[in-house]
């Protein structure tokens, strides 16, 4: 499973996975509070509004985007891809006046430019994504992105569904307000269970609402009684939750300087063997996200001919376009090790020969494989931080 998502999971996630306890227990209350507080590291707040949603991504996505928009509220939304896009239709059908900023295809969102239409327009709420997974572009200057929306008294919401723990996220130093994330990818736990994370300037803004929450499940203060209150909200996904937090305790114990460093060695090396194999990789590397690689399919070649022949000659799974001409090789969480990426490299350059395509697979093995040993020479392995360093 080497595509944008969902992504393998640990045995030991599998193993908590497989567990039923009682929602309403003394055991879930002490998970629940552990929970929290490695979402915290994660996250890198000390947010004392964390809550976890029976739900993909989407549905964290939804949870934030419906208990911070009123109807009538101002709301810019950085649109560049897919799931951006997906965050500004959940903002209209919440009732939002809705702007959408839209980024040149291909491109990160310019600072100077969001900071023009936020002087213009004056919203009430930002959206924007770290990584858009549908097309591979990251927005690498979000840190400004945010300060400037502060600077307009805007709450900022932002989707890191591909991109928590994987590359640096650092809500409270940022300024972030609400940032909304998925088991199944970065985090290597399974589908169907997500986590928010609200600022406490959010968490106002909740509080004060004046119209009432359309969503029942979905109310982040009826959600709140469960996480913080140690009441019942609906039945909670257990065996989920046990899972996620096997994924976070991992995370923890590896330690987020220690994960970048994994993910950015595993991601830089299937870079470079993919272009010295003679491929094109779809985004220029300035704006290029490295948790999920979109790779340019050669002109003879169909996407879902060589996903069909990855899968079936070499069970290796990697992922489609949302209309681009492209495929996209994910790098989170366990896809990030080097023994996954020498059998994806080899199993998409084996298949494109067989389809017609030039390729140099060897070339592409030997620039992987040097590229893994110059990252180890050069660069000194981090030392792991303790769990409580937001600044880690």
């Amino acid at each position: 499973m080497m595509g944008a998502g969902p992504v393998p999971i640990p045995a030991r996630v599998a193993a908590a996975n497989s567990i039923v306890i009682n929602h309403l227990g003394d055991t879930m209350s002490q998970i629940i509070e552990q929970v929290k507080q490695m979402s915290g590291y994660v996250f890198q707040t000390r947010s004392s509004r964390i809550l976890g949603v029976a739900g993909p991504g989407s549905a964290a996505m939804e949870m934030a985007v419906a208990n911070l928009i009123e109807p009538g509220d101002k709301c810019l939304c950085v649109c560049n891809g897919f799931f951006s896009n997906r965050l500004a239709e959940m903002a209209e059908r919440n009732g939002a006046d809705v702007i959408r900023h839209q980024v040149q295809a291909g491109q990160a969102a310019s600072t100077e430019l969001v900071e023009q239409s936020l002087a213009e327009h004056r919203p009430r709420i930002l959206t924007i994504v770290q990584g858009e997974t549908s097309n591979t572009v990251c927005n690498r200057t979000l840190a400004e992105i945010c300060k400037a929306a502060q600077r307009y008294n805007c709450l900022i919401i932002v989707d890191a569904v591909c991109t928590l723990s994987t590359m640096p996220l650092n809500m409270d130093e940022w300024g972030i307000d609400a940032i909304i994330t998925g088991g199944q990818k970065g985090l290597s736990s399974i589908p169907g269970v997500s986590l928010v994370a609200f600022s406490q300037k959010a968490w106002q803004r909740i509080t004060d609402r004046k119209s009432p929450m359309k969503h029942w499940c979905l109310d982040a203060k009826l959600a709140d009684q469960f996480w913080y209150q140690k009441a019942y909200h609906y039945t909670a996904p257990v065996s989920g939750v046990l899972a996620i937090h096997e994924a976070l305790r991992l995370i923890c114990n590896e330690t987020l300087p220690a994960r970048f460093s994994r993910h950015l060695r595993s991601s830089m090396a299937l870079q470079a063997g993919i272009e010295a194999m003679g491929l094109a990789l779809y985004v220029q590397p300035q704006h290029r996200l490295n948790s999920v690689v979109g790779i340019s399919l050669p002109d003879n070649i169909e996407g879902a001919a060589l996903l069909h022949c990855m899968s079936s000659h070499y069970r290796v799974e990697i992922s489609g376009s949302f209309g681009a001409r492209i495929v996209r090789i994910g790098q989170m969480g366990e896809q990030s090790r080097a023994h996954n990426i020498f059998r994806t490299l080899h199993a998409l350059g084996a298949s494109l020969a067989s389809l017609g395509a030039v390729v140099d697979v060897p070339a592409g093995v030997s620039a992987l494989e040097k590229s893994l040993q110059a990252f180890d020479q050069q660069t000194q392995f981090p030392v792991p931080a303790p769990m409580d360093a937001l600044s880690a």
